[in-house]
């Protein structure tokens, strides 16, 4: 059992010592509170990203991919300008928990089919059980996976590859040279499918609803794209701008295409219909990278500063923001990303399934930063009032969720919750003592903690009875009547006389739930005599409230004073003569 709060126990006076003791509480075994409580200086149930690690191991890293079946981290990377010659350009495969690098897969085929050292710009797609698909400079597509010694790899005819997604089969990728999207055979380059548009050089492949979303920034609109027809199906403007595009993305949930547009981000629905517009929150911050998670219905955004101080707004950080893909709104509180800024390349993002972790790359740094989703303890359960006799065990119960797992301390007040002490040694979600008078009125609660705030439930006021002495004839009210002791119901006047003044009546508090005196009572003095209670209930209050013991003393005392009465009675009525 937790051990007890040493408070010094309140001084009761001699009268409230023999009452009931009583506040506005809950029975024993009342329905518990599904939830309530207060926040500290985080709301509740707040979602944080923090940064715990950073990666230096993959030199400037371009793209990020997280192996869905191997669970590895896939980085794309070309040499740091500073370190050129360390040969940190190709496809790296890394621990996600430490950033150790498993392999580094350096060498693909060029034009020609000679390996050579290559740096990797893009991650298409991940490889069935391990490995990934990539694009390399200026037209390859390669693929490879860990432990590998080169990759496997074919040009693909035409001008440089600006863009690329899985294909609708298996065995192809799509590619954007510029403006002319194909689809080509991934073992062999082979173009199977071609279509020029009117511009764009970035798209986005719906693969569940067939649709493919082109974005040409220089006539600011979207061309969606039948991939079964392989035709332009349907046109939509985009805002108009100064022409700088960050990303083009679908939400594979919704089928929403999300075009990062100057310094904010635009949605539209899977028919192409406008959702609405984010606003990045450091003001020349430019949207470079988003990633979707299914399971929390949530988009990854990366903005990355211009990387030049002296323009309005810029101060070289970046950040991430999380928002709701059914509204928009903001899922967590942004994230800054100190010193990532777009003049060494774009930012990337990967999302692990469930949004626990997500990973953020920074090419001006050389650098992939690690972070992990909190969320400040949200009460789900605080703990009950209870109304318990003096001496009786106590149980309190609370809990709350939140990431990392909260602990718990339970605190006390004694001053109706104007001011808290922690309870010692009570750190558990359940926190058991036994009562004391000296505990009525107190105030319970429970106080969670992580790394990402403190959540507080609602406070538990106890209510502490004195404890039980009744005895036979002791607890009853008296009770006024003609004949013997009858119910004991609600108690007349404290004393009053007979109507020729010979007798006395001694009233009492009714009990509480109206229980039947006992067989004791006697009566006296014709329609004035007198009915004392015998057993009973506590009574709960009226003009002589009292422990049992003081009805029994009363009862004597009745008694008393009735037999003398009838004794004065006989004595002075006159005899009779024949």
């Amino acid at each position: 059992m937790t051990p007890r709060h040493p408070l010094t126990p309140g001084r009761a006076g001699a009268a409230s010592a023999a009452l009931a003791l009583v506040l506005a509480s809950a029975a024993a075994g009342s329905p518990v509170q599904a939830a309530g409580g207060e926040g500290g200086e985080v709301p509740q149930g707040t979602v944080v990203y923090r940064a715990t690690a950073q990666f230096t191991t993959a030199g400037r890293a371009r793209d990020l991919l997280l192996h869905p079946d191997s669970k590895k981290l896939y980085v794309g990377s070309e040499d740091l300008p500073e370190t050129t010659g360390s040969n940190e350009s190709g496809l790296h495969v890394l621990e996600p928990a430490d950033g150790t690098v498993r392999s580094t897969v350096s060498q693909a085929p060029g034009p020609t089919g000679t390996l050579g050292r290559r740096a990797v710009r893009q991650l298409v797609a991940p490889l069935p059980g391990d490995g990934a698909v990539f694009v390399y400079p200026l037209r390859g597509i390669g693929t490879a996976k860990d432990g590998d010694a080169a990759a496997a790899g074919a040009w693909v005819p035409g001008g440089s590859v600006t863009d690329a997604a899985p294909g609708p089969d298996p065995s192809t990728v799509l590619v954007a040279q510029g403006s002319v999207l194909s689809e080509v055979d991934l073992a062999t380059a082979v173009v199977r499918r071609s279509l020029t548009l009117e511009g764009g050089d970035r798209f986005a492949y719906d693969r569940a609803r067939g649709t493919l979303w082109f974005t040409d920034l220089g006539n600011r609109r979207m061309y969606r794209v039948d991939l079964a027809a392989f035709q332009v199906a349907a046109t939509v403007e985009l805002p108009a701008g100064d022409g700088f595009g960050g990303f083009t993305e679908v939400d594979p949930e919704t089928g929403a295409v999300w075009v990062g547009l100057d310094t904010s981000v635009v949605v539209h629905d899977a028919a192409g219909r406008r959702i609405g517009v984010i606003e990045g929150g450091g003001g020349a911050d430019m949207p470079r990278a988003a990633g979707f998670d299914a399971a929390t219905h949530e988009a990854f955004v990366v903005w990355q500063d211009p990387g030049d101080t002296s323009q309005p707004g810029s101060d070289d950080n970046g950040a991430l923001t999380v928002h709701r893909t059914r509204d928009l709104k903001e899922a967590a509180k942004p994230v800054v990303l100190p010193g990532n800024h777009a003049q060494s390349g774009s930012a990337a993002v990967a999302v692990q399934p469930g949004g626990a972790t997500v990973f953020v790359s920074d090419p001006a740094a050389g650098r992939i930063t690690r972070l992990e989703r909190s969320m400040s303890p949200r009460v789900t359960r605080s703990p009950e009032d209870r109304t318990v006799g003096a001496g009786a065990e106590v149980s309190l119960t609370a809990q709350a969720e939140g990431t990392p797992a909260p602990t718990v301390a339970w605190q006390v007040s004694t001053d109706t919750g104007r001011t808290w002490q922690a309870v010692p040694g009570a750190t558990s979600a359940t926190y058991a003592f036994k009562a004391t008078t000296a505990d009525n009125g107190r105030r319970y609660r429970a106080e969670f903690t992580n790394d990402a705030g403190t959540g507080r439930t609602d406070p538990a006021v106890l209510t502490v009875t004195a404890a039980d002495t009744t005895t036979d004839g002791g607890g009853g009210t008296a009770g006024t009547s003609n004949g013997a002791g009858g119910s004991g119901g609600s108690g007349g006047p404290a004393a009053s006389a007979g109507p020729d003044g010979s007798a006395a009546t001694v009233g009492g508090a009714g009990a509480a739930s109206g229980s039947t005196g006992g067989p004791a009572g006697g009566t006296a003095g014709g329609a004035s005599g007198t009915t004392v209670g015998g057993t009973g209930t506590t009574p709960a209050g009226g003009a002589l409230a009292s422990t049992g013991t003081a009805v029994a003393s009363l009862a004597g005392a009745a008694l008393v004073l009735t037999a003398a009465g009838w004794v004065l009675l006989r004595r002075t009525r006159p005899s009779r003569t024949g």
